[in-house]
């Protein structure tokens, strides 16, 4: 059996941002091409912020960097934001290292405890 396609809009679920996936080597020959991309996202997802997916994105190069400060200014211009989704460590550690305030998933904030992790106590003081 068969159904008809339902009429109107197709449903959209406003609480999850459009994702761009960035793999392989980025390179800044094609900010141009992903610019375009984010902006079209934001524009026909009418969403605040693009994911940009780049767990597969290897090797981390400061060209990276370079491409990632370029979607952010576009996105930025687009009345938007990009959020990195699943970064390696060593793109974590260089956007920490050169200070380039990019959204990460998951981050937790500075000097706060993860999750099931417990401070030490001193001896002799009371478990919290």
């Amino acid at each position: 059996m068969t159904s008809a396609a339902p009429l109107g809009l197709p449903t959209v679920d406003a609480e999850t941002p459009p994702v761009l996936v960035l793999a392989g080597l980025v390179t800044p020959d094609e900010v141009a091409r992903l610019g375009n991309d984010v902006r079209g996202l934001l524009e026909a997802s009418g969403a605040e912020v693009v994911v940009c997916d780049v767990s597969a994105l290897w090797p981390i190069q400061l060209a990276t960097l370079d491409v990632l400060a370029r979607l952010q200014l576009t996105a930025r211009r687009a009345g938007g934001r990009i959020r990195l989704r699943d970064p390696a460590p060593a793109l974590r550690a260089l956007l920490d290292l050169v200070g380039l305030p990019i959204e990460v998933e998951g981050k937790i904030e500075q000097r706060e405890p993860a999750l099931g992790v417990e401070e030490e106590v001193e001896p002799g003081e009371p478990a919290l």
